[in-house]
């Protein structure tokens, strides 16, 4: 399987990165922003740098979906792996148009509703991860399988 794996930089990364044991043993590229521990982190892996910052910048909303249509396009995933934010919403929204199987692992600092990126990715993600289990009971595709941290 070849993941996509796309992420902002610092928690949102962290979070992603902790999932090692899951993604490691797949085909993998990332998305995220280009930052001193990005460039460490995954010097050996396929990435490509988003554009930031994304919270309230339209201008980078939209080189970030041309980014999207482009990387996908080219790399053709099985599957979008995403902790957030901002950058999530335009591959996510892509990966639709590709018909790519989406996950969406919502931030650890959720407990009572959906992150921003959350509310608006949940009418088309395939899964949405949560990570306390209150949550998962207030939104039909929500899951709880754990804690990442």
């Amino acid at each position: 399987m070849k993941i996509c794996l796309v992420c902002s930089s610092g928690g949102h990364f962290r979070q992603l990165y902790c999932l090692k044991e899951f993604w490691k043993r797949h085909t993998r590229l990332w998305v995220t922003f280009k930052k001193p521990d990005t460039q460490t982190l995954l010097s050996q892996d396929d990435h490509y740098w988003a554009y930031s910052p994304t919270n309230r910048n339209i201008k980078n909303l939209f080189r970030n979906a041309f980014l999207a249509f482009k990387i996908l396009k080219r790399e053709k995933p099985d599957l979008i792996l995403t902790t957030g934010a901002g950058i999530a919403v335009p591959f996510v929204y892509t990966a639709k148009l590709f018909g790519i199987k989406t996950v969406y692992v919502e931030s650890l600092t959720r407990v009572d509703d959906l992150s921003l990126t959350g509310k608006l990715i949940y009418p088309v993600v395939d899964h949405l991860l949560v990570q306390w289990p209150e949550l998962a009971g207030k939104f039909k595709k929500a899951s709880f399988k754990g804690q990442v941290l």
